[in-house]
Order: structure tokens, then sequence, then C-alpha cells
């Protein structure tokens, strides 16, 4: 049996047991010992430290998957084929000739086939098949790269046409006229703000033939992007930095406010499922942080099931009143005046990533440290385009 699927079993195994505990141990005031709470705890503490095991596994897995591809071409016959040619920066010319550069093989000839995806700044465009590699290293530290629109500008700012008001229909007397109408159209605009990083690898590490600086350089620039991305796309002011979903200006709308500034209950939870107009609520998430989630787990439904369901499937969510819930550690834990659950549908929110990402290697800065700096940057934007999507609920101020 894969370990993955053990460890997701005994999970949902461990959690049952803590439900019937804290069942059996509850008076009929519904509170319980001191010592049956710490047992408790120690129970549920598991079950989160299991959660991040499957987490950390399932990401190994992924890194490992990678690693094991072939690195070298492997012998075929000559045959005939029917594949597209690849060309510009996709070509395998231009990638081979890339990764000579960032190791400084960089003769007449390699400078001229990179002149294909020269950066106006000196530069260089990441190869295709590099960059797909960036953005699924991206999409493990981001959870807003699986739920929410991605499209691609190329210069200038990005106009998204959206209905600010829809025409309705009137019943009328016979021969009487017809009224008009009409849908109002508003526009929402995605720009571009830049987001770079940049690391330092010795010379000598460089010229090792056995170091990956691919995968390396791959992983590293996309956890980093990847992070600063998730935590700008909760809490953006969109000033020199995108437009975060929990802005009190174009951010998700309240659609609860509790009545308590440190805890939430069944009924909040409700009110704020039922916030959410039904046409969203069909592919609609919930996203919190996981002390939330803690919170949460105590809480049961009026028919004395617990709200929250652990998953015992690899790949699919935990999920509460039957809907998906993510996690994230740039959402507000649970305080006076924070927005500490949202929920709806994700797909509203766009991000904007304008062209490649641009690759440079930096052999001065550090040369006396025996040193090679690699910078990246790409220039990216994110907005809810229609907030009315995605509520969120409010503590007590």
């Amino acid at each position: 049996m894969n370990t993955i699927q053990e460890l997701r079993e005994k999970r949902a195994k461990i959690w049952d047991n803590a439900k019937d505990f804290l069942d059996s141990k509850r008076t009929s005031d519904g509170l319980i010992s001191e010592e049956d709470s710490k047992t408790y705890e120690k129970m549920e503490s598991e079950v989160v430290n299991l959660g991040k095991e499957i987490e950390r596994l399932e990401r190994q897995a992924v890194i490992d998957l990678e690693l094991s591809k072939a690195v070298n071409k492997p012998i075929r016959e000559s045959i005939q084929t029917h594949e597209k040619v690849k060309t510009g920066i996709a070509s395998d010319e231009y990638k081979d000739a890339f990764w000579k550069a960032m190791r400084n093989r960089n003769g007449y000839e390699i400078r001229d086939i990179l002149q294909i995806g020269q950066d106006v700044n000196g530069g260089y465009l990441v190869p295709d098949e590099f960059e797909r590699q960036l953005v699924e290293s991206l999409e493990e530290e981001n959870i807003f790269r699986k739920l929410a629109t991605i499209i691609t500008t190329s210069s200038g700012d990005r106009k998204i046409p959206v209905v600010a008001t829809k025409g309705t229909a009137s019943w009328i007397d016979e021969g009487q006229e017809i009224p008009e109408s009409d849908n109002t159209f508003g526009q929402v605009s995605i720009g571009a703000f830049k987001l770079a990083t940049l690391v330092k690898i010795s010379e000598e590490l460089l010229n090792d033939s056995a170091f990956n600086m691919e995968a390396y350089i791959s992983k590293e620039f996309g956890r980093r992007m990847g992070a600063k991305e998730e935590e700008t796309f909760f809490t953006g002011t969109g000033t020199d930095r995108p437009t975060g979903i929990l802005s009190d200006t174009a951010g998700a709308e309240v659609g609860v406010t509790t009545n308590s500034t440190n805890s939430l209950n069944f009924d909040d939870l409700m009110d704020l499922f039922y916030s959410l107009r039904s046409p969203y609520r069909n592919k609609a998430v919930f996203i919190m942080n996981d002390a939330t989630v803690k919170n949460i787990r105590k809480l049961k439904d009026g028919n004395g099931q617990y709200l929250w369901q652990p998953s015992v499937t690899a790949g699919t969510p935990d999920m509460i009143l039957n809907r998906p819930v993510y996690t994230s550690s740039y959402m507000p834990t649970l305080g006076a005046g924070n927005k500490t659950v949202l929920f709806g549908d994700f797909s509203y929110f766009w991000i904007a990533d304008r062209q490649g990402r641009v690759f440079k290697r930096l052999n001065e800065l550090y040369a006396t440290k025996n040193l090679v700096g690699f910078m990246t940057y790409q220039r990216v934007d994110a907005k809810l385009i229609l907030p009315e999507a995605v509520k969120c609920l409010k503590q007590k101020a």
C-alpha cells in the first residue's frame, strides 16, 4: 500500500477516535475536564502532524519524479516523424545555449543564438521548457495559481469588461410601450508590478558537472516567488504591488461579521455559506489559516455531525459543508477585526503574467567572494474582478 494512502487512512481513523472521545467526555453542559481536554488536544495534534507529513511526502514525490527524468537523450533509430519543429526560445538550440551561458561557457556562437530571447535590459528570456518547470514550482507554493484564472499579457494595461448592472424584464399592459432596460458595463484594469529575487552560487559548484543547476534554480526561485506572490495576493495594497483579495478596496465582500473577536461557530459558517449567491457556490472553496481550521474541527452541524471532513484520497482536499478547504499561513488568525475565512469562486481572481520571466547572470558583483549571482524577475498583477464572487468572514472588532 502506498505510504501516503496509509497515512491518510491513519489520520482519518485517529480523527474518528478523537471525535468519539470528545463526545464521550462531554458533560451535560457541553464541557470537558482539563485532563480530558489535554488528551483530546494531543490526539488533534497528531491529526495535524500527519496532515503536514502527507503534504511533505506529496511534495517529495513530485520532486523525485522530476529529478528521476533521464538526463541523456536515448538512442533511437532514425525514423521519419511529423513532430512540430521548435523555434525561437522553445528550441533545443536556444535552451542549450542558455544554460551554457549561465555556466559562463559563452562563446560568440552562443551569444548569437541568445539574441533570439535577449531582454532590452541585458537579461535573457527563460527558455520555454524551463519556464514551464518554474510555473510548476510556483503552483506547489501558491494556492492562488491552482484556483485563479491566469492570463498572459504582452504590454500595457489589460482592460477587462465587467457587467456592473443587469437589465430586467417588466410586466406591461396591452399596447403599452416596452421600457428600456440595458446592461451597464464597467472595466477592471490589470497592469504589471515587478517581482524579483537573487541567488548566489559558488564558481566551484557551477563547474561541477554533477550539480544540476537547472533543477536547483527552478526549485529555489519557485519557492521564493511563489511564497511572495501568495502573501501579496492575500494582503497586497495595490500600491507598488497587486491588490490582495483581503483588501478593503476592490477585495472580497464581507459576508458575515461574527459576535466574537477570537472564535466562530456553526451559525457563522452557515451565514457565510449562504451570503454567497448560489451560482458562485457551485465552484466555491474555503480558504483559512491552520489555526482557524483547528477551531472549526470541534464544531458540529444541526445533526450532530462534525463540520470538518478529513480527506482519505490523495489529491483531494479536506471538506467543510461539503466544499473543499485550502489553508494558507498568510490568512489572518482569529482576532478582533480580522478577516479569517474566505469562501467563494476564486476563478474570478485573475492573475496577469506580463510576457516571460527574465533571467540574468551577475558575474562581477560577487567576484571577490568567488560567487556568481543569478537574478530573475517577472511582471505580474492580480485582482478580484468581481467582488461579489468571494465573501469573507470578519471577526467582531
